[in-house]
């Protein structure tokens, strides 16, 4: 008769690949987040051209840490699950600490490595420094030792050799499927400051609001007369017949707000930001703002249906903008080769560092953004965009 497996093994088991599990699904919820996470990799170690292949490697590293920590926690196929546990946290092991001394070296001004300073491990819900990650798979590899070399004492479940095989195809399936459901649409569970409900008038600075008020005297009776500039549009000829212009005002109504954080503008060809304008919380209207990170990489039919939706917008005197992280000279390739004639803003960033704020903000390309008194009152992925205007 078979031994129990112990039930010191069973709790370093279970918590184990619940890790696994849970660790899994913070990245699923947003595999589109880790796919740029897994790009910033490929740069930072110098192998960009594999740009390309980051959202595949995320999904499939996604997929396999849910098939592990399910076979692991559920008893299927124990001795593979052992084996892929070890493989797994070695490596990552390695990595972690290449990071945390290459990040060490890079504060400390030894040498820049250009190292990614978040390894993604457990998505957006959780950040961790790459100091702390490493610390964190320091501990976490004495479980999987632990129930790596004891791995003989656990028994698979109660299914033949075809039915744990079938299961560890179901698990895959359910991660895939589940990731594909949230790249076609939209991450609904995450940390995102960009998320539906939120004030995102915070990433924009907005200028100070002055009112100019302009001093006139009488000439008959020489009281002073104080109007803005608005005011003294509506006065007549007989006005400045009657007041000598004195003197002028400039009052701040309303002071400078600086932004949460820099690095989110809305350019024109002169170089003018409106961001503040579609941001502002004044603002009453609602603002279509869509969001094409890289216009080289936009869909095509997603395209298609933005233009419509912005003829309805036209038509309903409803503002529709675009932001790009793309070159003006790409901005006017892409208004000539679909007709553009909305506005098409440009976000500077550097290439490398970033900040990459208008790809944090919407994961789909294109992606349409309606923004309310700098509230995100909506969001879509291309394949849900709507063709008439939300009220």
């Amino acid at each position: 008769m078979a031994k129990k497996e112990p039930i010191w093994l069973k709790i370093i088991r279970i918590l184990l690949g619940c890790l696994f599990i849970f660790s899994s699904f913070t990245k699923a919820i947003d595999p589109v987040g880790f796919g740029v996470t897994m790009n910033d990799y490929f740069v930072s170690f110098h192998i960009g051209f594999l740009h390309p292949l980051a959202l595949f490697a995320a999904v499939v590293a996604i997929m396999c840490e849910f098939v592990l920590g399910c076979m692991l926690l559920l008893r299927v196929k124990v001795q593979w699950a052992a084996w892929g546990y070890l493989l797994f946290m070695t490596f990552f092991f390695f990595l972690t600490l290449w990071l945390a001394i290459a990040e060490y070296m890079e504060v400390n001004g030894i040498h820049y490595f250009g190292v990614v300073k978040d390894c993604g491990c457990f998505g957006d819900v959780i950040e961790m420094s790459n100091k702390a990650t490493f610390l964190k798979n320091v501990g976490f590899i004495i479980p999987t030792l632990i129930v790596f070399f004891n791995r003989k004492k656990i028994k698979d479940c109660r299914l033949t050799e075809l039915g744990q095989w079938l299961c560890v195809v179901l698990f895959a399936v359910i991660s895939v499927c589940f990731q594909l459901y949230v790249i076609h649409h939209l991450p609904f569970i995450g940390k995102s400051d960009w998320k539906k409900g939120k004030d995102v008038s915070v990433f924009v600075a907005q200028p100070a609001q002055k009112e100019v008020v302009f001093i006139y005297k009488n000439n008959a009776t020489g009281e002073e007369v104080r109007l803005t500039q608005d005011e003294l549009m509506t006065q007549d000829d007989s006005f400045y017949e009657n007041n000598e212009y004195v003197d002028r005002e400039d009052k701040i109504i309303k002071e400078e707000v600086k932004a949460k954080i820099d690095g989110f503008n809305m350019l024109d060809e002169s170089g003018a930001d409106h961001a503040p304008d579609y941001f502002a919380t004044d603002k009453e209207s609602d603002t279509y703002i869509l969001y094409v990170h890289d216009l080289s990489e936009a869909k095509e039919k997603g395209m298609q249906k933005a233009m419509t939706l912005a003829k309805a917008c036209e038509e309903n005197g409803v503002d529709f903008v675009a932001i790009t992280n793309s070159s003006e000279e790409e901005i006017a390739e892409f208004v000539k080769k679909y007709g553009i004639e909305f506005p098409v803003y440009y976000n500077p960033i550097d290439p490398v560092h970033g900040p990459f704020m208008v790809r944090d903000a919407m994961r789909s390309n294109p992606g349409i953004m309606v923004i309310n008194k700098g509230v995100v009152k909506e969001k879509w992925a291309w394949r849900d965009f709507p063709e008439e205007v939300r009220r």
